[in-house]
């Protein structure tokens, strides 16, 4: 259990704030207990590097039994390709002449990588970019399963765009891809499960089309932490593409009315910098320090119950105090964040501690990773 009060005793000198802040003992739980959920399901994990976007973390992840990693950027791919990653699936769809460039140049150093398409048009132009640099490029089919942000239409459409993919001499058709990005919050669990499995059977038409047309899908990929527990019964996914598990964050903590099945291991530490009026002090951690797209961040460690955070601007929090609870100028306060992706983004490396010791510092992708 992480000590805070221990841990800001040794190591005041280093904890300059606002500062992310990793628990490894929960953050190792929760790597094992998701690795053993998917070996007793029968699933493969491939799990998503958009929520922590660290070297370090991919390797114990795969160590612990992870398939590869996916990635939502070029750039995360670049930092995983460079940490030798053997297998990469980047799951946005690839368009601008600079991107694909990129991606080539990833695809001739991971004979593991392959990547998302969801349009005729985007494929013909990665296949001609492929045939040009006299490579093959692996291709999963993105196939819309309710949220519409990316992805073809299932059944037909999506087979179709699969064979002219299996057709093309710099292409290889590698699998689909599904994501319910919209259902991954919804506290109902029934309702979750049920919509979860409506959506699965989107791709169950489309792989079993496939299997008719003799063009069987290597890879069925997909799924996410708020479904975790949900997709593998379907037997349709034959991975799973869950990320915040290692984290978790406000979001998904009150996603299960019963309680969390992963332990929040990332904090947000900040102290206290102004305490000037009753009942109110500032700290050091503010906009910039947060997501911002969900609620506030809550209060795990530093002051009474009851107290709330909120945000002051750019660079400061807000502590609105119970009562007559005053706290100190330089008091640490440590937050759950609100939601662990976004919040990672906005750092340059997590503190990692155990028990009461910081014990490394993990680099974060900054986007300036270069093979």
């Amino acid at each position: 259990m992480l000590d805070w009060q221990s841990l800001l005793k040794r190591n005041a000198a280093d904890l300059k704030t606002p500062a992310l802040v990793i628990d490894l003992d929960a953050f190792e739980r929760n790597i094992e207990k998701m690795a053993d959920h998917c070996r007793a399901s029968g699933i493969w994990l491939r799990p998503h590097a958009k929520t922590h976007k660290c070297a370090e973390i991919a390797r114990r992840q795969i160590l612990a039994g992870a398939i590869g990693q996916c990635c939502a950027s070029l750039d995360e791919a670049e930092m995983l390709v460079g940490a030798g990653i053997p297998s990469v699936l980047v799951t946005s769809p690839t368009v601008a002449d600079g991107a694909i460039r990129q991606l080539l140049i990833l695809n001739a150093a991971c004979p593991g990588l392959m990547a998302a398409v969801d349009s005729r048009q985007t494929m013909d132009t990665l296949a001609q970019a492929a045939f040009d640099a006299g490579q093959t490029l692996k291709l999963v089919v993105d196939i819309d399963i309710g949220h519409h942000r990316t992805g073809i239409a299932p059944g037909e459409p999506a087979c179709a765009l699969a064979c002219a993919i299996a057709r093309s001499p710099s292409l290889e058709f590698a699998g689909i891809q599904g994501y319910a990005g919209h259902l991954m919050h919804l506290a109902d669990r029934k309702e979750r499960q049920t919509r979860s499995a409506a959506a699965l059977d989107l791709l169950r038409l489309t792989r079993d089309q496939l299997r008719g047309m003799g063009l069987a899908p290597g890879i069925i990929t997909g799924g996410g932490t708020g479904s975790f527990d949900i997709d593998p019964a379907q037997q349709v996914l034959t991975e799973l593409q869950a990320g915040s598990y290692i984290f978790m964050d406000r979001q998904y903590n009150e996603v299960w009315n019963d309680g969390p099945p992963f332990e929040t291991s990332l904090f947000v530490l900040s102290r206290v910098v102004s305490a000037n009026h009753p009942g109110l002090a500032t700290t050091d951690a503010g906009l910039k320090a947060f997501s911002t797209d969900a609620d506030a961040p809550l209060l795990a460690f530093g002051t009474e119950p009851g107290a709330t955070y909120s945000f002051f601007g750019d660079e400061y929090g807000c502590l609105t105090l119970t009562g007559d609870d005053a706290i100190s100028l330089g008091s640490a306060v440590a937050c759950v964040t609100p939601h662990c992706d976004p919040t990672v983004n906005l750092y340059g490396h997590y503190l990692v501690v155990r028990g009461g010791e910081l014990v490394d510092r993990w680099p974060i992708a900054s986007g300036k990773h270069r093979i």
